[in-house]
């Protein structure tokens, strides 16, 4: 009996923790959820809980940008306004997730990268998720701008430094030349 009623008492205890913590870091798009609600209300302790470690220096900057936005008006954070989202259906690859969340009014969607950490789904807000957020954006917007910045890129590579070298310094030659003629004319 006594064990009986232990078990009750410690599943009933889970029960209510789980809800305390409204199930976040339990599946990608609940965590999300909460992740999006917490930055919306500017709680960005809380968003830091749920997002990974690598994600501190991103919510630093914003902590910090809000900080100088102090007395001043601010609408930064209202692009975090779940109420405005259409949270899609979590895509889970072992320990990464990718989450859609659809903008209501602009149709955009953009795709939210979780991981596991420690046994729990967090929220990737770091740097390098952020960059892969708007390659994607881009890749949306105009699919062949991709291509054609790969290709600009693979230009550049391809460039001869030595002849630029090489040009600038017969343009420096030039510039002293045309500095010469004027200083005689100007006496």
């Amino acid at each position: 009996m006594r064990k009986m009623l232990m078990a009750c008492i410690l599943l009933c205890a889970g029960i209510l923790l789980k809800s305390c913590t409204g199930g976040a870091g339990s599946d990608p798009k609940t965590t999300l959820t909460a992740f999006i609600e917490a930055l919306g209300k500017k709680d960005l302790d809380g968003a830091r809980k749920l997002a990974t470690a690598d994600s501190k220096s991103m919510i630093d900057m914003i902590e910090m940008g809000m900080n100088m936005a102090k007395g001043k008006e601010s609408h930064d954070m209202e692009k975090f306004d779940r109420s405005k989202m259409e949270f899609g259906d979590a895509l889970i690859q072992g320990d990464k997730a990718t989450v859609p969340v659809k903008d209501k009014s602009s149709g955009e969607v953009t795709n939210f990268t979780l991981k596991k950490e420690s046994g729990f789904w967090k929220v990737a807000f770091d740097k390098s998720s952020m960059m892969e957020m708007g390659m994607d954006k881009m890749k949306q917007k105009d699919p062949g701008a991709m291509d054609s910045l790969s290709n600009k890129l693979d230009e550049l590579k391809n460039l001869n430094t030595d002849s630029i070298k090489e040009i600038m310094q017969n343009g420096m030659k030039s510039l002293d030349s045309v500095k010469a003629i004027l200083k005689e004319h100007t006496k």
